[in-house]
């Protein structure tokens, strides 16, 4: 499968990232390495974790979804062929979380322990801390790359305003930068990415893997009517905010475009993604059908008409 340069990172990513999430919430070890081996057997080469995933679930603490793919790394031996992403900064606990030096040296120790490996390829802020000075975090991040525990850094759910606060102290100090970043974008949710966000990106040449690539599973089609939220206990009570007349709209939309090509509705929205300057998309798979969806969508060459058509049915 080809590879596309994720932004000045020094990485070369396959069109689709596995979204780990849903490990230890919805998918269990077990199945876990059945879909990551399925995963990579389709030539995908990225998994994106967060120490964080899965804590919101009554009985876990954190770290589940990293122990997972910790687990299925040292029993498949497929290390090699696959770039590990994780995040670090969200609430792992009382006084845990923020991007201190303290705390990232502390944490990164950990997220190694779980996944069973001496270097994470992207190691990602997962939220912005401002109580922190800047050139505090990205100095802490150089000393993890000169140790080789780092590959290359990048930040999750910042503003415009503080992504460039941060890639200018980056070069005026001379330290490594976010040659990344995980905004939610999708379909349905362009307004927060598109404009000064996107234009940054752009013009620093950063490398974008969004979150919520399917809109929580609602651009998959699978959520039609308020009767199809109880297909999915974890997700179908999000889609009451995307079930209107513009989520409509662009299921209609990519309903056309997913006949013409002969294709599901998923790959059709993960395609528009791809067509993105520097996007390749995150997205969360439970069954081996849904990677198949992803495999579509790497292949899928979307028309200018296509395109035209997407936008014009989700313009915000």
């Amino acid at each position: 499968m080809e590879k596309r340069k994720l932004g000045r990172s020094g990485l070369d990513v396959a069109p689709v990232v596995f979204g780990s999430n849903v490990l230890g919430w919805s998918v269990d070890q077990a199945r876990a390495d059945r879909l990551l081996d399925a995963f990579v057997d389709l030539g995908f080469n990225a998994i994106d974790t967060a120490d964080t995933y899965s804590r919101w679930v009554p009985g876990n603490s954190g770290g589940e979804s990293e122990t997972i793919i910790g687990n299925w790394l040292k029993n498949s031996g497929k290390r090699d062929k696959v770039l590990i992403f994780t995040k670090i900064g969200a609430e792992m606990g009382p006084d845990k979380k923020g991007l201190s030096r303290g705390y990232i040296k502390a944490e990164i120790e950990d997220s190694l322990k779980r996944l069973q490996i001496d270097t994470i390829d992207l190691y990602q802020s997962h939220r912005d801390d401002t109580t922190t000075p800047m050139e505090e975090t990205l100095q802490t991040y150089a000393e993890l790359i000169r140790e080789g525990k780092v590959r290359a850094i990048g930040a999750s759910n910042f503003t415009p305003a503080r992504l460039k606060e941060a890639i200018d102290t980056s070069r005026r100090l001379k330290l490594p930068r976010y040659d990344v970043l995980q905004p939610k974008y999708n379909l349905y949710d362009r307004a927060d990415y598109e404009g000064p966000l996107e234009d940054l990106c752009v013009k620093e040449e950063i490398g974008v893997i969004p979150y919520y690539a399917l809109a929580n599973g609602f651009l998959t089609g699978k959520y039609r009517t308020p009767a199809d939220f109880g297909k999915s206990a974890a997700r179908g009570g999000r889609m009451g905010g995307y079930l209107n007349a513009r989520g409509n709209r662009i299921l209609a939309a990519i309903d056309g475009v997913a006949t013409k090509h002969k294709v599901k509705p998923a790959s059709v929205a993960l395609a528009w993604l791809l067509s993105r300057p520097l996007v390749i998309p995150i997205a969360s798979a439970t069954t081996p059908e849904q990677l198949s969806d992803f495999a579509a969508a790497a292949r899928l060459k979307l028309s200018n008409d296509d395109i035209d058509a997407l936008d014009a049915a989700s313009a915000p």
